[in-house]
């Protein structure tokens, strides 16, 4: 297709193209667009509808593959499109697809979806939302898509938004994927440890569970990728090691002086975290 959205006075908004629209949170924000009554196309490795069809035609263009190959499916696509049309992309990491998005002529408002592709509906979940490069009037018509879903958006600047998913999901999943090591290290079966949990202990087993349970390339991406993970696992090391000093020093005073900083930190948050686990408690103990 030799045809631009500009040739064809494609308004942005009009029609959506998604590079990667076949796979699971392309088939989620399809079905969003064209509950807002837009006209969606789709590409993917094997559909006759190019990357550089949906770049050439389509007035907002959202890549939704794999981290790994965002950046490259960006450069592909990029000279071909111009500053009438959106470019966004829905990758956890926002620093690196931005800058390359920013090569293009296109306004640019990158995209993170903060839930996976298996919820029915996007309605009470949150899209960090990092707007680059865009006037107030396409921001908002992106956004309030959105919004008449349910969803909420958190705007955030590119890296300031990688450094909190270092901790959001870089932290909380090496941490969950290094608990599920140590077991499998200690030879202990999970048949022998699962009848003698509680429901609280199960909840952070079960974390373990869901995420072995999934795609691995996906976390492989998420820890590897965003620039900001290294830090804040070599942060982690340090607190492991501090704890394990005073663990192993046998100092109760030692140990309620890291554990009444580490409350006093934690202070605002902790009378919501203590009912919203009440909750799952009591939920799992309903299903025994």
């Amino acid at each position: 297709m030799k045809r631009t959205a500009g040739d064809e006075g494609v308004d942005p908004g009009k029609v959506v193209g998604i590079i990667g629209g076949f796979g699971g949170m392309g088939r989620l924000f399809s079905a969003v667009f064209e509950r807002a009554g837009y006209k969606v196309l789709s590409s993917g490795r094997k559909t006759p509808v190019s990357n550089a069809d949906i770049a050439s035609t389509c007035g907002i263009v959202i890549i939704s593959v794999p981290i790994h190959d965002t950046i490259r499916v960006i450069d592909e696509i990029a000279p071909l499109m111009n500053e009438k049309q959106v470019f966004c992309d829905l990758t956890s990491i926002k620093t690196a697809p931005i800058d390359a998005m920013l090569r293009s002529k296109a306004q640019v408002i990158g995209l993170h979806p903060m839930f996976g592709p298996s919820v029915s509906t996007i309605s009470g979940q949150t899209i960090a939302a990092s707007p680059a490069r865009c006037d107030e009037k396409t921001r908002e018509m992106l956004y309030q898509i959105f919004r008449n879903e349910g969803a909420k958006i958190c705007p955030m600047e590119p890296k300031e938004h990688d450094k909190i998913m270092s901790i959001v999901q870089g932290l909380v999943h090496f941490t969950t994927l290094s608990v599920a090591e140590t077991i499998k290290n200690t030879g202990i079966p999970l048949e022998a440890i699962l009848p003698v949990m509680s429901p609280v202990y199960r909840i952070e087993l079960g974390l373990v569970g869901r995420i072995l349970g999934q795609d691995p390339s996906l976390y492989a991406d998420i820890l590897q990728m965003n620039p900001e993970t290294t830090g804040i696992i070599e942060m982690l090391s340090d607190s492991v090691a501090s704890l394990k000093e005073i663990v192993v020093s046998k100092d109760p005073e030692k140990f309620a002086a890291f554990f009444t900083e580490n409350s006093e930190a934690f202070r605002s948050y902790i009378p919501q975290a203590t009912e919203e686990t009440d909750l799952m408690i009591k939920t799992l103990v309903k299903m025994k």
